[in-house]
């Protein structure tokens, strides 16, 4: 055993025996400073999964938001079939012969018009929206072009025809509209600038 009074203690130099000498117990500092490593540990460790079960809960709540929005997209496309199906229906009928229908051949040309109607509105209580871009400027995105038409009257990249109307459910596309795009027109007019920046 080391004897205070023939190995004195070198300053900085730890000692090498870390008990205590009158109860044979360990030295209270060391336990200490053991004891705290271990609870820094411990509390580091703890704060890690609290983070990550809090961004664990956050991408389940996105994830089951989004299958609110976005679980019926297949279902939906299959339906669109039907909505294009039924405004051909209206448009196949002209202006002139709907307008002079009497009898029977008005009550079948206005009931597929209710029903055309009424099926649009189902489609955008689920989130299902129409995108008729007639007159906008072309969004790769949102828009599918298909030709390209010389109009001088409109600026250059402005749809001018829509063959197919397109469709968004939520923020996503789910079908593009299939349209004819204008070319040979003045530029399309730059962002204006915002107040602060022309300051």
């Amino acid at each position: 055993m080391n004897d205070p009074q023939t190995n004195p203690a070198v300053p900085g130099e730890e000692p090498q025996d870390q008990t205590n000498p009158e109860a044979g117990q360990p030295d209270p500092f060391v336990v200490l400073e053991k004891l705290t490593a271990e609870n820094a540990e411990l509390k580091d460790r703890t704060l890690r999964t609290l983070a990550e079960m809090e961004n664990l809960r956050r991408r389940t709540e996105k994830e089951v938001a989004d299958s609110r929005v976005y679980g019926i997209t297949n279902f939906a496309r299959d339906m669109l079939t039907f909505a294009d199906n039924l405004h051909r229906a209206v448009e196949s009928v002209p202006a002139e012969v709907r307008a002079a229908a009497e009898g029977p051949w008005k009550a079948l040309i206005e009931g597929i018009e209710v029903t055309e109607r009424d099926f649009q509105s189902r489609l955008a209580k689920y989130g299902v929206k129409k995108i008729d871009p007639k007159g906008e400027k072309f969004d790769p995105n949102m828009h599918e072009a298909l030709f390209e038409m010389p109009d001088p009257s409109v600026p250059a990249g402005t749809v001018v025809q829509v063959m197919e109307a397109g469709y968004s459910i939520g923020e996503r596309c789910l079908r593009p509209a299939k349209v004819g795009v204008s070319r040979g027109g003045p530029k399309a007019a730059a962002a204006e600038p915002s107040d602060a920046s022309a300051k």
